[in-house]
């Protein structure tokens, strides 16, 4: 059987270089588990690497796109990989991309057209506290759960309680250790402070590379409001440069925190020192796999 290596880490954390120099030293091919990096047209902004991998860049800007559009693409590209004797490596910083491409998730279905739009003004216009009781009222758990203030939870659960699903289902399938495959789930454990400077410089590096440029090109045409969610694409579009990458940097930290508490949450991660190279990391990485797969 054919084995899977996955890849996660915060932001910055080097996670794309050192699943490139695995693919150095064994047979494998990528596959991206970024919800940012499905699009086209900023690679740039959403770090893309010039190196090929799969699903990388392929969704226009004027596209919305989903987690349940992104399941079955991603299952038919390890598929693939593991049929051609290979190994799959999964890699990316959105945590529900990597668990939608690992394993069988039983996603919420898609709220109607035009959902979000209602109950973003319903918030908006009649204020928290209204929309949170009328969730209260539709989905007492989900209400319980989230807090009226957080508008995008608030949101998200109105439109999944309106499609007949829940923010809080009656199981969590999400952190279930099941996979589709033989996988060996490795997160990149960087320290806050690192991870802060390399955010920094990769920051003011994306500027000098003409992000700017690359956003200007973006933002003259259509964006769907899945692409508008694109980190920095807002800021970059409406800030001076350096106000921008203020902002920037500061929203990067928030995600990397983020993502630092959900890495500790996937079942079976074996967490490895991410301050170094690439090469390094990659050797390590390439050992572990080797020994799950003598293990079986």
């Amino acid at each position: 059987m054919g084995r899977v290596l996955a890849i996660f880490g915060p932001t910055a954390s080097g996670k794309t270089a050192v699943a490139e120099a695995v693919a150095e030293r064994i047979p494998a091919e990528l596959v991206s588990a970024d919800a940012m990096q499905v699009y086209r047209g900023l690679p740039i902004l959403t770090n893309q690497s010039e190196r090929p991998a799969r699903l990388v860049g392929f969704v226009g800007l004027d596209e919305t796109f989903s987690v349940a559009e992104y399941q079955p693409l991603a299952h038919a590209a390890v598929h693939e990989i593991l049929a051609a004797g290979r190994t799959a490596v999964v890699v990316g910083g959105t945590g529900l991309y990597l668990r939608a491409a690992l394993a069988e998730l039983e996603l919420p279905p898609p709220p109607e057209p035009g959902a979000r739009e209602r109950y973003e003004r319903l918030y908006d216009d009649f204020g928290p506290e209204r929309a949170h009781e009328q969730l209260a009222e539709r989905d007492p758990e989900a209400a319980a759960a989230v807090h009226a203030n957080d508008r995008r939870r608030v949101v998200r659960a109105l439109e999944l309680a309106e499609a007949g699903s829940s923010l809080r289902p009656g199981e969590d399938r999400l952190w279930s250790q099941d996979t589709r495959h033989p996988t060996l789930v490795v997160g990149l454990d960087i320290a806050p402070d690192v991870l802060a400077k390399r955010i920094e410089r990769r920051t003011r590096e994306m500027f000098e590379r003409g992000v700017e440029e690359e956003v200007r090109r973006a933002v003259a045409g259509r964006i769907s409001p899945t692409a508008r969610t694109i980190h920095g694409l807002q800021e970059i579009a409406e800030l001076p440069r350096e106000e921008a990458i203020a902002a920037l940097v500061q929203q990067t930290r928030r995600y990397a925190a983020y993502q630092r508490k959900w890495m500790r949450r996937i079942p079976g991660i074996v967490l490895v020192d991410g301050d170094r190279p690439p090469g390094a990391l990659a050797q390590d990485v390439v050992a572990r796999l080797g020994s799950v797969a003598a293990a079986r």
